[in-house]
């Protein structure tokens, strides 16, 4: 059963896969680096320690060298002057006048250096320069080695009788391998045959044994060291790691609105205490919470409760007046003056409880969405057609550019036809007598509508607050529709009930254009919008040019949105 899954691992496929894995490696080390307070401690201490480690160990290893090799040059040059002066003592105690004496008298002069050096490689070289005798016996060597005997070396004994001079060397053994060595060098005279250059081979194998077992023992011990500092830093490091993540945890839950969260409090230590401030800054930012929302409900309550009273008074008011309003032609000029000014404030009064009751709603979280197949081309028509006079009036031309918006999307019609009267509205007011496009366009996931002016246009502090409740850029502008100012802080607030967006552009001089992209099902999510902002026509970027867009933050409130 498994060998067709271990030939395919064994396969291209496989191969690939294994090749995608350890390219993943980098990635994920990065991402554990980045992510991982305890990892990052850990990795820098084990890198510290290792590099300490490593030099350390560098110069044990090289003091421990140095001192091998001077104790064993000691030895080797103490052994070297003692065989040599044995050797020179059975020569000058030699009566040998022909070739065989000098020959048998030299072999005894090797066996004594041999017995006394302890060492079988063994070089006597004729002095060059002397004269050629038939009693001098031939030159012998020691092997292949003899090779390492250097120029250098050979001078300096030859040209100084009674002193002895060494040099590093690599030997080769009778198997060819090569070793680290000494030759000791220096001279001896030799009856009858003249003077002799005298070379002795010192094996180094066992002191190179012996640095390379501490080595090795170092290195090991170096390991085993950098694991436990490592294994020790783990442990002490999650001792400490452990509460501050905990701490980050309680505090993102905290963030996200889980005031009764806190952290648990144990020993005296400075965690400890950590933990003690931040349960106290919770209780503390809990209370001034509860507080807050303790206020904000009765807030909401009061607003909610003096609108609802208010319509009862107002409607009589409001019947009253318009008594008052039906005959105000049998009035003094006076009089009826002031029965159309009457007129005109309650119905504005009546139009602001209606914009300060939605309003409590929203801050409630009450509101409802009564959702259908709306198209937007088709509230735009209704929303231009119903302000087509007051544009006439204005001398502004309403335009609508619907190149791809014949498409169906689930919202509430009442409050997105609410939002586009506002925004054309405003765009009328403000539009100086000029051109206002609308603008509706789709695709696939959004439908969005664009009311573009080539009015005065806003400075970026204007634009700051345009959504803002009750604020006008210019108090004293007289206005036609005579708006509450909450016209845009509700609008925004019907597009965040249905996960849209509502974004504005403007350009001092240069006009506005305000965007409502909304999707087009009840739980669809937004990536993008139709239609550009800025506008195609807006002009290039200057220091006037102010582009600050509002993105109305996503929320869904009650009824099948809830």
């Amino acid at each position: 059963m498994t060998v067709g899954p271990a030939r395919t691992a064994a396969g291209p496929g496989g191969s690939a896969l294994v090749h995608r894995h350890w390219r993943l490696w980098p990635v994920r080390l990065g991402s554990t680096w980045r992510r991982s307070l305890q990892f990052r401690t850990v990795t820098i201490s084990v890198l510290l320690s290792g590099a300490a480690i490593l030099l350390v160990g560098v110069y044990m290893s090289v003091s421990v060298g140095n001192d091998l090799f001077q104790s064993r040059l000691s030895q080797v040059l103490l052994d070297s002057n003692r065989a040599t002066s044995a050797a020179q003592g059975i020569l000058d105690s030699s009566d040998a006048v022909d070739r065989v004496q000098v020959q048998t008298l030299l072999g005894a002069a090797r066996t004594s250096i041999t017995t006394t050096s302890s060492s079988q490689m063994i070089a006597v070289l004729r002095v060059p320069g002397q004269e050629s005798s038939t009693v001098a016996p031939q030159d012998s060597t020691f092997g292949l080695s003899t090779n390492v005997i250097s120029d250098d070396l050979r001078d300096s004994v030859q040209q100084n009788v009674g002193e002895q001079f060494w040099q590093s060397v690599t030997l080769l053994t009778d198997d060819a391998e090569q070793i680290p060595g000494v030759v000791v060098g220096s001279q001896i005279s030799v009856p009858v045959a003249g003077r002799y250059e005298l070379y002795i081979g010192y094996s180094l194998e066992d002191s190179a044994a012996t640095l390379l077992f501490v080595q090795q023992t170092l290195g090991f011990a170096g390991l085993a060291l950098i694991a436990l500092i490592g294994a020790v830093t783990w442990v002490v490091v999650r001792f400490v790691v452990t509460p501050l993540r905990v701490a980050a945890e309680t505090s993102q839950k905290l963030a996200s609105g889980d005031l009764a969260v806190r952290i648990p409090e144990k020993g005296e230590d400075v965690i400890a205490t950590l933990a003690r401030s931040f349960n106290g800054m919770a209780d503390s930012l809990q209370t001034q919470i509860r507080e807050l929302a303790e206020l904000s409900v009765v807030q909401q309550r009061f607003v909610s409760d003096v609108s609802h009273e208010l319509r009862t008074p107002l409607t009589t008011i409001r019947l009253a007046g318009d008594v008052l309003f039906d005959q105000r032609a049998t009035f003094p000029p006076a009089t009826g003056r002031t029965a159309e000014l009457l007129h005109t404030q309650v119905e504005r009064f009546e139009l602001l409880l209606s914009d300060l009751l939605e309003i409590s709603r929203y801050d409630a979280g009450s509101v409802e969405l009564e959702t259908e197949p709306t198209n937007l081309v088709h509230l735009a028509e209704d929303a231009i057609d119903g302000l087509r006079s007051l544009a006439e009036a204005k001398g502004t031309q309403l335009q609508l550019v619907a190149p791809g918006g014949y498409l169906n999307a689930e919202v509430d019609p009442r409050r997105i036809r609410r939002i586009v009267h506002n925004l054309i509205g405003n765009a009328i007011e403000h539009g100086e007598g000029k051109n206002v496009v609308v603008s509706v366009d789709s695709n696939g996931t959004a439908v969005a509508l664009a009311v573009r002016d080539y009015g005065m246009g806003m400075s970026q502090a204007t634009v700051a607050h345009v959504f803002d409740r009750f604020w006008r850029a210019d108090p004293s502008r007289q206005r036609t529709l005579g708006g509450t100012g909450l016209g845009l802080a509700i609008a925004r607030e019907d597009a965040a009930a249905h996960g849209g967006w509502l974004q504005v552009w403007s350009s001092p001089g240069n006009g506005s254009c305000f965007r409502l992209t909304l999707p087009r099902t009840e739980l669809g999510a937004l990536t993008s919008s139709p239609l550009p902002l800025p506008p195609d026509d807006a002009p290039p970027p200057t220091e006037q040019f102010v582009a600050i867009i509002d993105q109305a933050p996503r929320r869904r409130w009650g009824g099948r949105n809830a």
